[in-house]
């Protein structure tokens, strides 16, 4: 059912906008783009360039990135034991987007890579904030505690955050387009950017899964992981960079989206429980359809004008962000 909802909502968000595209005109057009079938009479040229060269691959894009993000969000919940916690906890977003921010306001660009030159840097950026976030917890951690991880992440966010800020408004002709990038867009994605962030999602949810085992042993905590025989302290490290990886590139790519990777895996557990062979991989599709329709939702409620993506999610997942808190803070009475 799940999949069938994540077909459903690429569906939706491919055949609805200015132009709107029935179903039945939509699999016409894939047809005739993927395996040369002839098209209807009643489908125009400009449809098809409509849904094939802008809405499906920003269609896939969202998709992917909301499963990126969902994915980390999973893992970085169980590695810290916190239901709050996301690669956004660690620095990653705050990294990736000063990288972003440099690359803006200096106008560099990387002769061998061209246009990968933006999602390039602030990826090495958000994984760079990440490394140092591990390194400087180890010093202070010999035994690498959530709460120290946690901690150090913030700091750091926060550091980061002002540099970007300083940043922003030293370059005010640059201002409006740094503040625009923090807030997240799938406009302008090519099929080449859903190819990149396709196989790292392919590759990053394979390599996640491999630990869904270990996973399932660290909600229990430290202490009983390492009774079961599970290295917590590599453990940590393997995953949080893995997850980091997810972040760094869905960000590097879109800007900067928040609360995907906090709603997702409360969902996917609510449904299909805490095993996160399961959770891991329902987490990727709920999340994916997720974005597609907050995406669908940005570019159609206020027609012509364009919303941020981030302000969407953000409305949906400030009111969830508080739920999760205070939930918790009842439990604990």
């Amino acid at each position: 059912m799940l999949f069938f909802i994540c077909l459903l909502s690429l569906a939706v968000g491919a055949g609805a906008g200015s132009v709107p595209i029935s179903p039945a005109d939509v699999l016409a057009i894939l047809g005739n783009r993927l395996f040369s079938l002839p098209l209807p009479e009643q489908i125009s040229a400009n449809q098809v360039s409509i849904l094939w060269n802008l809405r499906l691959p920003r269609c896939l894009c969202a998709f992917l990135v909301g499963g990126a993000l969902a994915a980390s969000g999973t893992v970085m919940q169980s590695v810290l034991r916190n239901p709050l916690a996301s690669s956004y906890t660690l620095g990653v977003s705050s990294g990736a987007s000063l990288g972003a921010a440099l690359v803006i306001v200096s106008g560099f660009a990387l002769p061998a890579v061209g246009f990968l030159t933006l999602p390039l840097t602030g990826f090495v950026f958000g994984l760079g904030t990440v490394f140092a976030v591990i390194a400087f917890a180890s010093r202070m951690d010999r035994g690498l505690q959530n709460q120290t991880i946690i901690l150090t992440g913030m700091v750091f966010s926060l550091f980061v955050n002002a540099l970007l800020t300083l940043l922003s408004v030293l370059e005010q002709n640059y201002m409006q387009q740094l503040i625009l990038w923090q807030m997240g867009s799938f406009s302008g994605r090519s099929w080449e950017e859903a190819g990149i962030l396709f196989v790292v999602l392919f590759a990053g949810v394979l390599y996640l899964c491999l630990f869904s085992g270990q996973m399932d042993m660290m909600t229990f905590g430290e202490e009983a992981a390492q009774t079961m025989g599970v290295d917590t302290k590599r453990g940590k490290r393997k995953l949080i960079v893995a997850a980091s990886l997810l972040t760094g590139t869905a960000v590097c790519f879109t800007g900067t989206i928040g609360f995907i990777d906090l709603i997702a895996p409360h969902v996917a557990r609510k449904v299909f429980g805490p095993a996160h062979r399961y959770a891991l991989p329902v987490s990727v599709l709920f999340g994916g359809a997720f974005m597609v329709l907050a995406d669908l939702a940005a570019r159609t409620v206020l027609s012509p004008t364009e919303l941020p993506v981030g302000a969407v999610t953000a409305l949906i997942g400030a009111p969830f962000f508080a739920w999760v808190y205070f939930k918790g803070r009842r439990a604990e009475a």
